[in-house]
């Protein structure tokens, strides 16, 4: 029995709820991962699950290895890096999470220089607006938009920023621009349902909410897509201000209803708060932080 591939296997098995979803995410036969869990406790001599016909249940013993589990392979994992250079000099692969738009638009020149002054780096970038799990994808960095939940996860500001709807020029010109929330029902609306419902948008007026019917055309899977869509004149859509701020597109979208939105959001950088921080990563948050908070300062 491989000790430390077993004890892998079995925190997935914890994390993922059952030994097929296990098996699912290692991309493991459900017999290798079955056979890793019982070959572990027969080791230890002792049950670490309590095994019934719709799921499975840790014992204490279970409870209480799983934090075991946890530190030995965190300690094994940060001697690995630190026997291969990963603490002393930039080195190794950084993996980079952030939304679409954001990532093309934004980070990708940013990312283009910093491989440039750091030649033993490659960077794996990970363009999606799912927000993906630092610790189950092995992301090293990643870019947030919003509100960020309790977490273990370090947050480094660079600014914020807010919600626009926009439109094309040449379609505001044939249609009309929209005064109130209300005049959307009278348009074609592009929807992601990343921002909003495809039936109702919602907007602010003081302290009042605005649920305003509207009436899309075209509903989209990403946010990038519906500005797009936007600017090849499709309809109305949501953005955030960067994408009508900044790349080759700027200034190809109008914005409309400015004064019924919500507040502007926060945009962070977020990452796994270990007791030794990779060479790799503090050198792309020092390169990186001060140029995105240039983009999005306050």
């Amino acid at each position: 029995m491989d000790r430390l591939e077993a004890m892998s296997t079995f925190l997935t098995v914890v994390e993922q709820g059952s030994l097929s979803a296990a098996a699912r995410q290692l991309k493991t036969p459900l017999t290798t991962v079955s056979r890793n869990v019982s070959e572990l406790e027969a080791h230890l001599r002792t049950k670490l699950f309590n095994r019934s016909s719709r799921q499975l249940v840790l014992t204490d013993a279970g409870t209480s290895y799983v934090a075991a589990c946890k530190r030995i392979l965190t300690d094994v994992l940060e001697a690995e890096r630190t026997a291969s250079g990963e603490y002393t000099t930039p080195t190794g692969e950084l993996a980079v999470t952030t939304p679409l738009g954001l990532g093309r638009i934004i980070l990708m020149p940013i990312i283009a220089d910093f491989l440039k002054s750091c030649p033993d780096i490659k960077v794996k970038m990970i363009p999606t607006d799912q927000k993906l799990s630092l610790a189950q994808e092995q992301i090293d960095v990643a870019v947030r938009i919003g509100e960020l939940p309790d977490s273990s996860l370090v947050a480094l500001r660079l600014g914020r920023t807010r919600r626009v709807v926009c439109a094309s020029p040449a379609y505001l010109a044939a249609r009309g621009t929209p005064r109130t929330p209300e005049d959307l029902a009278g348009h074609d609306c592009i929807s992601y349902p990343g921002f909003a419902p495809p039936d109702v948008w919602t907007f602010v007026k003081g302290k009042a909410t605005i649920a305003a019917p509207v009436h899309t055309r075209l509903t989209v899977g990403s946010a990038e897509a519906a500005c797009t869509a936007a600017r090849a004149g499709v309809g109305i859509s949501i953005a955030f201000a960067y994408q009508l701020e900044a790349g080759p597109e700027a200034g190809a979208l109008t914005t409309v209803l400015d004064e019924f939105q919500p507040p502007s959001m926060p945009v962070n950088l977020v990452y796994t708060a270990n007791r030794f921080l990779p060479i790799k990563v503090r050198a792309f948050l020092d390169f990186a932080a001060p140029r995105l908070k240039r983009v999005f300062a306050e």
